[in-house]
């Protein structure tokens, strides 16, 4: 009976509390929509910035936009962490040519880019016949017809799939190890089908590795519609020779940063909540999604939060971090000094999945943490985020999980068009909704308050 009077109690302060809750972040919201600055911001970052390879001038120059423009947010304090980071450079245009099919000559310009961190063809070019194959398996089993070849995986994305990221994983083996898988059975190039289901035909980048036991050769992607006419020319066709010319290279290891500023907890200085996205992007386009959004996000988290006068709890981080696109080394130096420091998180949350319209958020946590969590979605129904699921994070935070063991999550938009972009030519601004973008900020805004106002 006394439990039961006790709950009855608790009631109308609960009602009280969430009643609270939904009229903040409804200021939250009103903020952003009328007089947000995402879009505004994301229009600098890509048309006078431009792609950020790391260790590009873009980077420097990203990084002294992103320092001015969290001091103009509002930021407490801000500050950078320096990390090493591998200096790749494309060096060149890419190309890849069908120079014959059967001993007939072509001209066939096929639409390429080399892979990054892939090394260079060397000025001629290697030339060779194509060995074309569905999959890993299918190489495995005509290993012997490998040698002097180029091996062109056409590993389509899966659509059955309802969340392309599904596929995206399922294929990327192919982007970054297949140039050793050829290697191992003595390839001199590699081809991939870009990974993407995109309707048009530009090539994909984005990050291989090599196998230091085998050959480093040339990889390099082609767009989807090439990527079917070359593998329907190799099914009818014995002998397809292709020539592929890449300049990739790298330079001696640099300096980037992390960019990083805070709004000081009151009651908590010592716990930290971080919230951010990575300033890099690869260098064939503007980075508008990956991670342009992401970042942008991180700093109008700071700006609506100062602009309402909020007065955190807890430490609030925003961090624009380095070189997750070919190292991670940002991410990895943000976890690394948590640990050398001696540091409390609460909480890490990325958004790097573009800014399309929201649908919530996943984390990686343990089931009570979730469930409080999830206990909170509600309220982000008017906003379009709602679905908490759990298993979620970000790559610029899963070191600092490995580390710390924190509760990470990941901003989960609606990802049918996200792989469209990926890595592609076509990740511009034009291709950001500007009200798609600022809800994605109010959600995270809104999740970041409430983890920082009932901890975890």
């Amino acid at each position: 009976m006394k439990q039961l009077v006790s709950i009855l109690l608790a009631l109308p302060l609960f009602a009280v509390a969430q009643n609270e809750d939904s009229i903040f972040i409804r200021k939250i919201a009103d903020e952003i929509l009328v007089n947000g600055k995402a879009y505004d911001n994301l229009h600098y970052l890509t048309k006078k910035i431009g792609g950020r390879l790391t260790a590009s001038p873009q980077t420097y120059k990203a990084e002294a936009w992103g320092h001015t423009t969290m001091i103009a947010s509002g930021a407490d304090t801000i500050f950078e962490q320096e990390c090493t980071v591998r200096h790749w450079v494309r060096g060149g245009q890419d190309k890849a040519t069908i120079e014959s099919i059967d001993g007939k000559k072509q001209r066939w310009t096929l639409s390429s880019a080399a892979l990054g961190n892939s090394i260079g063809s060397g000025a001629k070019g290697v030339k060779a016949e194509i060995l074309a194959v569905k999959s890993y398996e299918e190489l495995d089993a005509r290993k012997e017809e490998a040698k002097g070849k180029i091996v062109f995986y056409n590993f389509p994305f899966n659509d059955k799939y309802i969340q392309p990221g599904n596929a995206y994983g399922e294929a990327g083996k192919y982007r970054y190890a297949g140039a050793t898988k050829a290697a191992k059975y003595g390839a001199v190039a590699c081809i991939i089908r870009s990974l993407s289901q995109a309707a048009d035909n530009f090539p994909h980048t984005g990050a291989m590795g090599y196998n230091d036991s085998f050959p480093k050769i040339p990889a390099i992607a082609i767009g989807l519609r090439d990527a079917d006419s070359l593998f329907g020319i190799c099914t009818h066709n014995k002998h397809v020779q292709v020539n592929i010319t890449t300049n990739g290279r790298f330079l001696t290891d640099t300096i980037a940063h992390n960019i990083i500023a805070e709004l000081k907890g009151t009651e908590h200085p010592e716990e930290i909540i971080t919230v951010g996205g990575h300033l890099d992007s690869w260098d064939m386009a503007e980075g508008a999604h990956d991670d342009g959004a992401g970042a942008v996000h991180t700093i109008e988290v700071l700006r609506v939060l100062k602009t309402l006068g909020y007065k955190p709890k807890h430490t609030i981080r925003f961090v624009l971090f380095a070189n997750e696109e070919n190292g991670l080394r940002g991410g990895k130096i943000y976890a690394q000094k948590a640990k050398e420091n001696h540091e409390k998180h609460l909480f890490a949350l990325e958004s790097d999945e573009g800014g399309f319209t929201p649908r919530g958020f996943s984390f990686t946590t343990d089931k009570v943490k979730f469930e409080k969590l999830k206990s909170w979605s509600y309220l982000f129904e008017p906003y379009f985020g709602s679905k908490f699921t759990e298993g979620g994070g970000g790559a610029d935070i899963g070191p600092l999980r490995d580390i710390t063991n924190v509760t990470v999550a990941g901003f989960t938009p609606d990802g049918q068009r996200y792989f469209d972009y990926h890595h592609a030519k076509s990740d511009i601004f034009e291709n950001v909704n500007k009200r798609e973008l600022h809800l994605g900020a109010v959600n995270i805004a809104a999740l970041i308050y409430l983890v920082d106002k009932y901890g975890l």
